[in-house]
């Protein structure tokens, strides 16, 4: 009688037939593709440029730039592109940090008034999101420029407001601060109010963890701040700053400092148009809030403001950060329109530079890494206050 014996089969997959391998497989014969792809492509621009008797270095930075720059930081000809590049992106730095506190408070402002039971403020509201943000920012620059900034009167007729601050169509003139020898002492006592404020404020703080109740905890530290701050001017000898005005001469106004018409422009279209979407992201933020919550702070006895600023919104900020986040990312990129205008921002220095050194590809570069290190550093900024605040919420 025969009998027939199982065969024994491997167990053991070959490679060529492991999904686990070739998945990994791929994927590196993917990457070394792609890497092949960008060595060809480096390696024919570097024969174009050769072609054309240019060379892909960075020494023409230290150059003498020998252009001018109407605004930003002390600067001079004969700096070289290092510094006129550095320039740039301050001056990018300077509109758009501006630009994103002033789109902020307005988009605060209106999304909050959107949502008001009052039909004039609602109404209102509703026509500011809807013109400013269907309008391109182009043209909204454009018309700032062009049709307010550049049709507001001439120096010897400037708007006076206070008699310290002048409007013309040369910009903005405003007072500033010029230190003394008394602002040192004064550093003390704002030393002094800050070490208190922060006592009162972990002290408010654990008060309202016992009670486990809501509550704006700065309320002791805030006003402790400023009244140490405020006496402490007055007992400094002497007064810790004092202002240099504006004052007409010749042509134009010298003192304090000013805001060229470009850069004024450039400010009110950015804050007006980015205001806008931010409107809108605090009134979905704001209704995205559970209803009952409303309904439970009027049932303790809450005041409308005390509602939303106790309530509303806390529950509200998580969900409005991160779209927030992209508005302030796209501020900052579209600062880069001021080109059209004259205002020497990061794009106007980079193609000057590129007009006169041929360097367009270098240039080119490192105009887009300046943009990327403020757009990471900004959602790296925001991404920590999200964490931050989503913890506190816990």
């Amino acid at each position: 009688m025969e009998h027939n014996t199982p065969t024994t089969v491997s167990e053991k997959i070959p490679f060529w037939r492991d999904v686990r391998v070739l998945r990994v497989l791929f994927q590196v014969v993917f990457l070394f593709g792609v890497i092949l792809l960008l060595a060809i492509l480096y390696r024919n621009m570097l024969a174009g440029l050769r072609g054309l008797g240019l060379t892909l270095n960075l020494n023409f930075l230290q150059n003498e730039a020998g252009f001018d720059i109407s605004e930003g930081i002390p600067y001079e000809p004969s700096d070289t592109y290092l510094k006129a590049f550095w320039v740039g992106i301050l001056n990018t730095l300077k509109v758009s940090v501006i630009g994103i506190v002033c789109a902020t408070l307005l988009g605060l402002l209106f999304g909050i008034a959107r949502l008001s039971s009052n039909w004039l403020i609602r109404t209102i509201a509703a026509i500011y999101v809807e013109c400013f943000r269907n309008v391109p920012l182009l043209l909204q620059i454009l018309f700032w420029y062009t049709a307010v900034v550049a049709q507001l009167p001439r120096v010897r007729e400037s708007i006076s407001l206070f008699d310290g601050a002048f409007i013309n169509n040369r910009g903005i003139y405003l007072p500033a601060p010029e230190p003394t020898s008394g602002l040192k002492i004064w550093l003390w006592f704002l030393g002094a109010g800050l070490i208190l404020a922060v006592i009162l404020y972990i002290v408010r703080w654990r008060k309202l963890e016992q009670l486990d109740r809501p509550g704006f905890r700065a309320k002791w530290a805030l006003p402790a701040f400023l009244i140490v701050a405020f006496c402490g001017w007055f007992l400094t000898p002497g007064s810790p700053f004092t202002l240099d005005f504006p004052v007409l001469q010749g042509f134009n106004f010298t003192g304090g400092f000013s805001f060229s018409p470009e850069f004024s422009a450039l400010l009110i279209g950015l804050s007006m148009y980015t205001g806008a979407f931010i409107a809108e992201v605090v009134r979905s933020g704001i209704q995205a809030v559970v209803k009952g919550q409303r309904e439970a702070a009027r049932a303790v006895g809450l005041k409308e403001g005390q509602m939303l600023r106790l309530v509303v919104l806390p529950q509200a900020v998580p969900i409005i950060v991160p779209p927030l986040t992209s508005q302030y990312l796209n501020l900052a990129k579209n600062s880069s329109l001021a080109v059209a205008i004259g205002f020497p921002e990061l794009v106007h220095v980079g193609s000057t530079m590129m007009n006169q050194t041929g360097q367009a590809i270098p240039v080119f570069a490192m105009v887009m890494v300046s943009y990327l290190i403020m757009s990471l550093t900004t959602s790296a900024a925001m991404n920590w206050y999200n964490r931050r605040i989503n913890w506190l919420n816990r």
